[in-house]
């Protein structure tokens, strides 16, 4: 589900390194980054706080002492960042995006020279997986819209590698949604069902936690076909909107 795990990236500055994304709760992992920075780190930021990114969170803050930066509405409501970010918000050199979706706290965060830290709004190896309540289809394509009406010119994402030239590949994901959710609603012109039936058929996976996530991007596109009175929901089961 995270590729070969999570990207952890360091920058340098004057001040220390700034650390986005601890990563998750792993010790071999904290010493690694405390390594690297040789413990000198001025911030730490946080594209959202699923427990891959924001596990390490805490440990890297006490080693450090350095404070940490987060959308100022986290979803995980354990999590009470030093310092709240809202969109536009300049940090560390950079313009924080919030690009709600598969988090409803998360950011991208832009640098000046068109580089992207796009954690896991946009990754090249995968597409987002998008799960109900806290991720919400109908924001993760709004999200995906704002990031294409961009000029950015390199994406580093929060697993898998950088994504050169990502307009083309942000339209692709975006227009494989649109796509995916037609199909949805065309199948459920078959008769009322559940979204584990519909992922069944219309997905290929044979890993089972991979069908599981698939689910929820299904479970995801129905809500928002749902906000959209298109569809509605009986039980477990789903289908198209009866005309009142």
């Amino acid at each position: 589900m995270t590729y070969h795990g999570t990207n952890t990236y360091l920058i340098e500055t004057s001040d220390g390194s700034v650390v986005i994304d601890p990563g998750p709760d792993d010790d071999g992992h904290l010493d690694d980054v405390i390594a690297a920075t040789h413990g000198a780190v001025s911030a730490i930021l946080l594209s959202h706080t699923h427990s891959d990114h924001l596990g390490a969170t805490s440990s890297l803050k006490v080693r450090t002492g350095a404070p940490t930066f987060a959308f100022h509405r986290p979803a995980d409501p354990s999590f009470e960042p030093d310092v709240l970010i809202q969109d536009g918000d300049a940090v560390a050199g950079m313009i924080a995006i919030h690009t709600p979706g598969h988090a409803s706290d998360h950011l991208c965060f832009a640098r000046p020279d068109g580089v992207v830290f796009s954690a896991d709004h946009v990754m090249s190896w995968s597409s987002s997986i998008v799960s109900p309540p806290d991720g919400n289809m109908a924001a993760y394509c709004n999200s995906l819209r704002v990031m294409l009406s961009r000029e950015d010119r390199l994406y580093l994402p929060g697993h898998g590698p950088a994504l050169p030239n990502p307009q083309p590949y942000v339209a692709d994901l975006l227009k494989r949604r649109i796509q995916r959710e037609e199909e949805i609603f065309a199948a459920l012109g078959d008769g009322p069902t559940t979204a584990w039936d519909l992922m069944d058929r219309l997905y290929s996976k044979t890993d089972l936690w991979l069908r599981r996530a698939a689910e929820r991007n299904v479970l995801a596109h129905l809500d928002k076909l749902h906000s959209e009175a298109l569809v509605e929901q009986i039980g477990d089961r789903w289908q198209i909107r009866r005309a009142v």
